[in-house]
């Protein structure tokens, strides 16, 4: 597998500094590299330390797959239902049920915001997973309030239906994690809208300070809803010496702020493998990499604590698909597959299990 990310977020002990995410929209030096006289003579009076490898941390795909909470997309009978108007909660307090949802019980259309235009199996643009035929194309044109034109970025969700899998949800007790296929296709496909394009998230609660705007328990210590992820967002380039690219954003730090990560160029294009894990102390661990292999720790992008959240629960994840919501202009198409959920089986649940057997 390439690994785009080794170059860029290893920490270069050799050379006296090293590059980390920035909340901005470039990386930056912690410490600036010596002059060149001044390297050389560092060079011959100190020895080279070795790197330091990361420290290990919880890797999405460890564990056992959690039954109902995988969709292939293999059966030739999958379909999506849609259910017009879309809901759009969040822009007009307005959810129009009933929702859209699969036929396999496994997706249901975002209340908040409503679902994608276009939700369909179709076969894989290119080679994907061995044994993988079939994807989901997910892409829309409309993302706002139906009926109406906002002439700005909105964004549609496809949800997981996470409830069918694990009831409530999965608590970072069992240590959780996600990992999904994504195709990027060509940039000439690409909407030509400079920002997020595409999300992948997750839902979690905590007890926090309640910040919701329109939640009725505001400002009380409670059950508070947040939503982390990742976003592979769009430069258009200028048709001359700067070329198009995209590049990954982390959501988010500690004061929720989003964190630039890898730059990808055409030739980096394809396949990706993304990945969020949930570890017992309540972080999230934000993975990301080209092609469709396993996931590895050369492949860790970021560790945090969004918000300042310790996680307590993982309620679902889900996918966003952004466009400008102009009426004419289509978002990027995206195909996703495989998307999967994982957890780590506690050990007291394990001896109450082998007991049970006996």
């Amino acid at each position: 597998m390439t690994h785009l990310f080794n170059r860029v977020f290893l920490t270069l002990i050799v050379t006296g500094y090293s590059l980390v995410f920035s909340s901005g929209t470039q990386a930056s030096e912690e410490t600036a590299p010596p002059a060149a006289g001044e390297q050389s003579k560092m060079v011959a009076s100190t020895p080279a330390k070795p790197v330091v490898a990361k420290k290990p941390v919880l890797i999405p795909g460890t564990g056992g797959l959690i039954k109902n909470g995988i969709d292939t997309f293999e059966d030739e009978n999958w379909k999506w239902y849609h259910r017009h108007p879309k809901s759009s909660r969040e822009q007009d307090k307005r959810m129009r049920s009933p929702l859209g949802k699969s036929n396999n019980g496994l997706w249901f259309e975002g209340p908040k915001r409503g679902t994608p235009d276009v939700v369909k199996r179709v076969e894989l643009p290119a080679p994907g997973l061995e044994g993988s035929g079939h994807g989901l194309l997910i892409a829309t044109l409309r993302a706002g309030i139906p009926g109406r034109l906002t002439y700005r970025m909105m964004q549609d969700d496809l949800i997981f239906n996470m409830s069918k899998a694990a009831g409530r949800g999965l608590s970072v007790a069992d240590n959780p994690s996600v990992v999904t296929r994504v195709y990027l296709p060509p940039f000439a496909q690409w909407e030509r809208r400079n920002g997020a394009s595409f999300g992948f998230r997750c839902g979690c609660t905590t007890h926090a300070i309640i910040t919701g705007k329109e939640h009725p328990d505001r400002g009380d210590f409670g059950v508070e809803e947040y939503w982390p992820g990742m976003f592979i967002c769009f430069e258009p380039g200028d048709g001359k010496e700067k070329s198009d690219s995209a590049y990954l954003r982390v959501r988010g730090d500690r004061r929720g702020r989003g964190m630039r990560g890898p730059t990808i160029s055409e030739t980096e294009l394809g396949w990706w493998t993304l990945g969020m894990s949930f570890s017992r102390d309540g972080k999230v661990h934000y993975f990301a990499s080209q092609g469709v292999d396993d996931l590895t720790m050369n492949d860790h992008l970021t560790t945090q604590n969004p918000y300042g959240y310790r996680t307590e629960w993982v309620k679902t994840f889900f996918y966003n698909v952004c466009s400008q919501d102009d009426g004419k202009t289509w978002s990027t198409p995206w195909v996703i597959d495989d998307p999967k959920t994982f957890f780590v089986r506690r050990q007291n649940m394990a001896r109450s299990s082998r007991k049970s057997q006996r």
